[in-house]
């Protein structure tokens, strides 16, 4: 079977500075329909068919804090509920510095593909969820990024909160800060707190600090939080992926097809999709258990992951991979537990190991700058184009 002719755009994004070089972008040939499909090697890796037996995760929210959500793109026309913008200015739509890296999680999380028979576009592993888009960080190439992490380092906990209290089953954050510096933030540890315990799953990128030291990333290292790592095709631990305590399982993170708002598909890397890929998972263990508390999906996902590693777990895996069949499965056999409505935040200064120790605190912009930083370098390190489409949704 034929390939679409494949264009290389490379991303490069340095964990503090953020910054970005392109690739020139040469023109792409028009593709098969079935092509990105073909390509789409994590559908099959989880079991996917299986489990849409049973649900494609209908009357399920999944809150995507991010740097927005494209709610024309074809792949989730319908689908993307109306949001909250936490930053409050930098680029908008139409510009190439505005919801590429949340439009991509949101798609792996609930793309529905288009076209005819929706048999064109991407798919993702919850086709039926909704998207809750929260924008609380800039791309990373975005001009006014200096200003956000100046003036809105407390976005990421209120949208948290935000997400909580406006439906959110699960909260995806598809970012994190991984350098040498990082440490908890008591604001996002307790918002963390308080979604737990209103019911909602929360799940985070491990980090992509694998071959830079493995430095603690937060908010993947916060109690509570279904901390994900990334594999490739053979289920084997992505070199870039931070191994660490908090691990809770590992997904598809190595040449997964993600949409972009410009009606372009790419093949990328990170921990983002891996957490993406889980929150997705999620979705469909909420939307067919729905009593299930967020401490007994955590575990349920564990419990059910194949592949684990010798011993049963490691930093690099954790439990192992993800599969929403078996967890699906096994969920039915448990008994819904009754929740506490407490909200407090973790008392401790440090989890487990405890991270590096931070050099310079007192200047949140920084950690937010990181945070930032770090979700585009999750996801856009290296990118693919796959197909162009030839129409384009018109802009609000």
């Amino acid at each position: 079977m034929s390939t679409p002719r494949a264009t290389l755009r490379r991303y490069r994004a340095a964990a503090l500075a953020g910054t970005a070089a392109l690739a020139l972008l040469l023109p792409a040939a028009p593709a098969r329909a079935d092509a990105i499909r073909d390509r789409q090697w994590e559908l099959a890796a989880m079991h996917t068919q299986q489990a849409w037996r049973t649900t494609k995760g209908k009357g399920i929210t999944v809150a995507v804090l991010d740097t927005g959500v494209d709610a024309t793109h074809p792949d989730l026309a319908g689908q993307v509920l109306t949001g909250k913008d936490l930053v409050g200015f930098g680029a908008g739509r139409g510009s190439r510095d505005w919801a590429r890296h949340g439009t991509a999680m949101a798609g792996i999380i609930a793309g529905h593909g288009h076209g005819p028979g929706r048999q064109d576009g991407v798919l993702g592993i919850a086709p039926e969820a909704r998207i809750l888009p929260v924008r609380v960080i800039l791309e990373s190439s975005d001009p006014a990024r200096k200003k956000a992490r100046e003036s809105r380092g407390g976005a990421l906990a209120e949208g948290i909160r935000w997400a909580a209290d406006h439906g959110a089953d699960v909260i995806n954050l598809s970012l994190g800060d991984d350098s040498a510096s990082a440490h908890p933030e008591p604001s996002e540890d307790a918002a963390i707190q308080y979604a737990l315990a209103r019911g909602s799953v929360v799940v985070a990128s491990a980090g992509n600090g694998g071959e830079q030291g493995d430095h603690v990333s937060y908010p993947a290292a916060y109690p509570g939080v279904i901390a994900v790592a990334a594999v490739d095709r053979y289920g084997t631990h992505a070199a870039f992926s931070t191994r660490r305590w908090y691990a809770t399982v590992s997904a598809p993170g190595v040449d997964v097809v993600i949409a972009d708002p410009d009606r372009k598909y790419y093949e990328g890397w990170g921990t983002s999709a891996a957490s993406a890929f889980v929150s997705g998972a999620v979705a469909l263990i909420r939307a067919a258990h729905p009593g299930l508390s967020p401490a007994q999906i955590k575990t349920l996902l564990a419990d059910t992951a194949r592949n684990a590693p010798r011993g049963g777990r490691d930093d690099s895996r954790g439990y192992g991979s993800v599969d929403p069949a078996a967890a699906l499965a096994e969920g039915a056999r448990l008994k819904p537990e009754v929740r506490t409505n407490t909200a407090t935040g973790h008392a401790r200064t440090y989890f487990g190991a405890g991270p590096d120790k931070e050099k310079d605190s007192g200047h949140r912009g920084d950690w937010l700058a990181a945070l930032a930083a770090a979700a585009g370098a999750l996801l856009l390190a290296a990118s693919l184009t796959l197909w162009r489409g030839s129409r384009r949704t018109e802009h609000a």
